[in-house]
């Protein structure tokens, strides 16, 4: 066998290896250990309780369900046989089908236990889920949501849209829908405090807006803010003049409409306000990074890299940054280097939700070789419908969780790159300790 026969040999040998270590079960005594840390959930949409009749529309500041319809991955299709399995977790379910009979049993069985918990429901979801305390994405809190187990992540992108904002909702159908209800979120805050017309001046709308609703938030229990700027702008907030930004401010407040190159100043200006302001008051702030909801969605400009010269400046190095879901798609491996700078952190919701155990444990092996102290858990969960509603999708979403992060330490276990204990160690860290410390939540069970 001549050289380059051997060379292919050994190729294909090794990425068989690698394939057949992937698809190995976790380690069962890692596994034992994961499944027994109550875990805190860095990102999620819990919903309140509601009456009969009652809706729940507060549950994000954009919502995917009045968009264009777009079909589902594999994971997030109903025949994924996690909801199967999350059905026999949850409900006693008894079955290997989904016929129409055994469907409704089970929602009766859900609706049963729903009405018997009744305010204490969420928090019932969150024991069945092996779930601490849930970071709660919100307008608003509400019914249900106990402050003990559901802590309040508000939304502040609308901070950063004070102008008339037609022509970038006219960019596509979707973000003239986002950008209809940003400007109706402003108008409530404004509302909230008491400042009946449009500042003036870029001073006066700090001052008399921003602020206090930042401080409002924090007041009413707030842990951290959230930015979901990539459905609404590209994720590249340059340095801006405070002179620039005011001066379209000025000239725009009472009318008109602004140039895009001219608005796009001002939002990268109020952006970096808002987060000096955060880091002010002990607030993470959290951004969407990667991919995101809706056929029109700008994916280059979810891009975690964008954000680099925010994470460079050192006027926020008060100020810490969680890039939520980890560039969820194709931008997981840029994260990891992110990671080194001192106040930059990471979660793996959206791809608990989006991706298999086996691709989630990959990207976790690389992060975890890195910075296993910067990674935090968290589930995306939010309201379905039926029998695919928010319960379903938590339980589908932390199983995927602890499922990977045992394949990923049984990987680096049997490479010989860290230890049993350190498993261990590193497993707890990203399921609740990392988050424990980064938010300064004591030291729970």
């Amino acid at each position: 066998m001549d050289m380059k026969r051997i060379s292919f040999a050994i190729l294909l040998a090794m990425l068989a290896s690698s394939a057949c270590l992937w698809a190995q079960s976790p380690d069962p005594t890692v596994m034992a250990e994961i499944r027994k840390i109550r875990a805190i959930d860095n990102h999620s949409h819990p919903p309140r309780v509601v009456a009969a009749g009652e809706s729940d529309d507060e549950y994000d500041a954009l919502p995917c369900d009045p968009l264009e319809a777009t079909a589902p991955n594999t994971m997030t299709r109903p025949e994924n046989p996690q909801y199967l399995a999350a059905w026999r977790a949850l409900w006693g379910y008894q079955y290997n089908d989904r016929s129409d009979a055994h469907v409704r049993e089970m929602l009766a069985a859900k609706n049963k236990i729903r009405q018997e918990q009744g305010d204490h429901y969420p928090a019932w979801v969150l024991d069945q889920l092996g779930i601490e305390t849930e970071f709660a994405n919100r307008v608003a809190m509400g019914r249900g949501l106990d402050p003990a187990r559901f802590r309040w992540v508000p939304f502040d992108d609308a901070l950063l849209f004070p102008l008339n904002n037609d022509a970038l909702g006219a960019e596509t159908p979707d973000r003239k829908i986002f950008f209809g209800r940003e400007s109706m979120l402003l108008a409530r805050y404004r509302r909230e405090l008491g400042v009946a017309s449009t500042p003036a001046t870029l001073a006066g709308y700090e001052s008399r807006v921003v602020t206090p609703e930042l401080e409002r938030q924090k007041k009413d229990g707030a842990i951290a803010i959230k930015f979901e700027a990539a459905y609404l702008r590209s994720l590249d907030f340059e340095p801006a003049s405070e002179r620039d930004a005011a001066a379209t401010y000025a000239k725009y407040t009472h009318g008109g409409t602004p140039a895009k190159e001219e608005y796009t100043r001002l939002q990268d200006f109020l952006f970096r306000y808002v987060a000096a302001e955060a880091g002010r008051l002990g607030l993470p702030v959290h951004i969407h990074t990667g991919a995101g909801c809706g056929g029109y969605f700008y994916l280059t400009g979810s891009n975690p890299l964008l954000l680099e010269s925010v994470l460079n400046d050192a006027r926020l190095r008060k100020t810490t940054f969680v890039l939520l879901h980890g560039g969820s798609g194709p931008f997981t491996r840029e994260i990891s280097p992110l990671l080194m700078k001192p106040n930059v952190y990471t979660d793996l919701s959206e791809q608990t939700w989006m991706e298999s155990p086996q691709r989630l444990a990959e990207v976790l092996r690389d992060w975890i070789e890195w910075y296993p102290e910067k990674i935090l858990f968290g589930t995306d969960l939010y309201p379905g419908s039926g029998a695919y509603d928010w319960e379903e999708i938590g339980w589908q979403t932390s199983e995927t969780a602890r499922l990977a992060l045992g394949m990923a330490l049984t990987e680096l276990l049997h490479s010989g790159e860290i230890t049993l204990p350190r498993a261990n160690e590193i497993a707890r860290m990203i399921l609740r300790d990392n988050a424990r410390k980064l938010y300064g939540l004591g030291d729970q069970k």
